[in-house]
């Protein structure tokens, strides 16, 4: 695996500016680059990249990242292969078993090296099983779309993979779910016989398998089961592969099966991405909904297909905004994907594509189907069924279109409905805003640290409590620019440190707010002490709090020597500051 200190070493001699400017031309604004966004449409440049920081962010649709990030997010590629493309940039040869792998230590068992070396097992299998090749080339599919999906194969046996794992028995192999156990304590491979897609994470790593029979038997698809790197209603098939063609079409298609996916990409439909064998999710459309304007579920057109798209649109109201749609298509009956494509072609699929149905035409008809609306009580049932989908619908403007076209199926006037629904009318003013939290203390703190790391030095760790995201994401970035010696990381290098940790959103957060509210140099000093003050004049609150509520519930006498002396020290002192504030 790729060690942390190649990775760091690497973003040191890559340029952000010239990396993205060869692939989308930037111009200069002020201290930083600005261009179009490359992830979003837009007409004017939100999407800012600074030479100092090296670090870019849009404004627009909120994508963000380092030399690395930009390469996963614009190519499409993994996390791995990225590095590997910057390395040859520069002249860099990565040492990927030179170390452990991030997030892991010499001595502890990775779960990702496992996967990893269990897919390049499968791999190598595949080349060595006609039965598998002969499937694949029945379905069309060729060589290069199979290494492109890194397809492979699990042979028949119960044991195979003890030719790739010395010990067995190894409590991480069932973590893994790569072995499972009977009842009576056999272990046994849990995938056998079957054709394996690898699922891949966004930082382009293995985190389970998906297998399919090659001929008959059940069940069908095999997935991994639930294991520390792999939950199934977050993730989605191919998206690594799809990421590119999802930003030229600015549109995703979202199937459900594997082998949709695989013979899609054979015919030249790239945008298209599956589910794991599971509902559609919330989380699956937030995902897809940052990397694109519009999803597109393809479903089989019989009873089962209706209900699963059914349970897709429930979960893009929450999440669908107003310059976000999401439509549905029905393939004929007995087809899917796979088939359909290969029978008519690449051109007949994308045009039954382009007539998908919208969400709100496919919410109103199924409402209808529910409610006979010749009568006064079918025509209530529809407000009602109606109510708690359009209370869901995050998008302001596609609600109240829906709304306006439920009225005139209930004969109810918009007023008269919005009143049922308690929803904001046009002709009413709308609900006061929830008054603005004031903001953390520690957020110029990070903006602080992320523009001059040499700062921590001066840090008392005592200021930074663990009760507070900021505050712990504070501590986490003095650990480590303490741990990196007498050359303090640059921006860019700590905001990759924090890849896939709980501290990953705040510190990409503040390292945006920096990017357009920078620090001026000759102030920045300053700026740091009176942060620090703030700090310290917060802790000695807390403190003081503390102390003041034990002596009202104990009294002075319950409080210890030493707890009376800061008590008394703390009343004079706020005293004092009271005392001056009024002169």
């Amino acid at each position: 695996m790729i060690p942390e200190s190649f990775i760091q070493d690497l973003l040191s001699r890559v340029d952000v500016v010239d990396l993205i400017d060869a692939h989308v031309p930037l111009k200069r604004a002020g201290a930083n680059f600005a261009a179009c966004c490359p992830f979003h449409s837009e007409k004017s440049p939100s999407f800012t990249v600074s030479p100092s920081k090296q670090f870019y962010h849009c404004f627009g649709c909120g994508a963000h990242g380092t030399a690395i990030g930009f390469l996963m997010q614009y190519s499409g590629m993994g996390f791995i292969d990225a590095v590997r493309e910057l390395a040859g940039r520069v002249g860099m040869t990565v040492p990927e078993n030179a170390g452990p792998a991030r997030g892991t230590s010499a001595d502890t068992p990775s779960l990702v090296a496992i996967m990893a070396s269990a897919a390049r097992f499968y791999r190598e299998q595949l080349k060595c099983s006609p039965a598998a090749i002969a499937y694949l080339k029945q379905r069309g599919v060729s060589g290069e779309i199979a290494a492109r999906f890194a397809l492979g194969y699990a042979p028949d046996g119960w044991q195979n993979l003890a030719a790739v794992f010395d010990d067995y028995a190894r409590p991480e192999l069932q973590l893994a779910g790569l072995v499972a156990s009977n009842e009576r304590g056999r272990l046994y491979d849990r995938f056998r016989d079957r054709l394996i897609f690898p699922i891949v994470s966004q930082s382009g790593e293995v985190i389970a398998f998906g297998g399919r029979v090659l001929g008959q038997g059940e069940p069908k698809y095999l997935n991994s089961p639930e294991t520390p790197l792999f939950e199934k209603g977050r993730e989605l098939f191919g998206l690594p592969q799809a990421r590119r063609a999802i930003r030229e079409h600015d549109a995703v298609l979202v199937v459900e099966g594997y082998l949709d996916v695989v013979a899609l990409a054979q015919h030249g439909v790239a945008n298209v991405v599956a589910t794991l064998g599971t509902a559609t999710t919330t989380r699956h459309v937030e995902k897809l909904l940052r990397q694109a304007e519009k999803i597109v579920f393809c479903f089989d057109g019989d009873a089962a297909g209706r209900k699963a798209a059914w349970r897709a649109l429930e979960n893009c109201l929450p999440v669908l905004g107003d310059r976000k749609s999401a439509a549905f298509v029905f393939l004929p009956e007995g087809e899917d994907p796979d088939s359909l494509v290969r029978k008519r072609g690449a051109d007949a699929f994308r045009r039954i594509v382009a007539e998908a149905i919208p969400l709100s035409d496919f919410l109103v008809r199924e409402l209808r189907g529910r409610c006979e609306l010749d009568t006064a009580e079918g025509r209530a049932r529809l407000v009602a069924e109606a109510k708690p989908l359009l209370e869901q619908l995050q998008s302001s403007l596609l609600r109240l279109q829906l709304v306006k076209r439920v009225a005139q199926l209930s004969g109810l006037s918009q007023a008269e409905l919005e009143s049922q629904y308690r929803l904001p009318s046009a002709n009413r003013p709308a609900s006061p805003r929830p008054a603005r939290q004031a903001p953390s203390l520690f957020r110029p703190l990070l903006r602080l640290l992320l523009q001059k790391p040499e700062l921590t030095a001066e840090i008392p760790l005592e200021l930074l409590p663990d009760d507070s995201p900021e505050a712990r994401a504070a501590r986490e970035l003095c650990s480590m620019i303490a741990s990196s010696g007498e050359r303090a990381p640059s921006c860019a290098q700590l905001i990759e440190r924090c890849r896939g940790s709980e501290h990953e959103a705040v510190v990409t957060s503040a390292a945006a707010e920096l990017i357009r509210h920078p620090f001026a140099e000759d102030t920045l000093d300053a700026e740091f002490r009176g942060v620090i003050g703030r700090l310290r004049e917060s802790a000695e609150r807390r403190s003081f709090a503390l102390l003041q509520a034990r002596a009202q519930r104990f009294g002075v006498s319950g409080l210890s020597d030493e707890e009376k002396r800061q008590y008394l020290a703390s009343l004079a002192s706020w005293a004092g500051r009271a005392k001056r504030s009024e002169v």
